[in-house]
């Protein structure tokens, strides 16, 4: 088995993104719109969200009511919205960004209240993406958790 190669970046908790290997070329590109999409969902910046993505990209996410496809950056940041943009607690427990097979990885834990169903406990939810990007994002395919109640109150 080898190892991954291209940069891993660990956002345990903190807001600092150092690097574990050198970017180079294609893959530094990625690397980019990877941080500014976990930015972007840190701050709940939907603007900045919208701007990783190209205009015609689109996402495949599999739910825990099944799974559903979001055509254009505006219907992908909706989806997004809907899911965070409510939250009147919310906070980010992890994030990374990564490569696997030539494709970006990103991925995020939160802790977020009330959920978009309206339920005022706190949740934590997790995400795993792979996406094929530039520049910009051309195609994300999440892994969602669901929103599951945190036992911490």
């Amino acid at each position: 088995m080898r190892a991954p190669s291209g940069p891993s970046y660990n956002w345990a908790m903190t807001d600092v993104c150092e690097p574990r290997l050198g970017t180079q070329g294609a893959s530094a590109a990625r690397w980019s719109v990877g941080g500014q999409l976990l930015e972007a969902l840190a701050g709940r910046d939907f603007d900045q969200l919208s701007a990783c993505f190209e205009p015609g990209a689109t996402m495949r996410a599999l739910l825990p009511r099944g799974s559903d496809e979001f055509r254009g950056a505006d219907r992908i940041v909706e989806a997004f919205r809907y899911w965070f943009g409510a939250a009147e607690g919310f906070e980010v427990l992890d994030g990374t960004v990564g490569e696997v097979g030539g494709r970006l990885h990103v991925s995020w834990r939160l802790r977020v209240h009330p959920t978009p169903r309206g339920d005022t406990r706190w949740h934590v939810i997790e995400q795993q993406a792979y996406a094929q990007a530039g520049d910009r994002i051309e195609a994300l395919d999440l892994l969602c958790s669901g929103f599951i109640p945190d036992g911490r109150g």
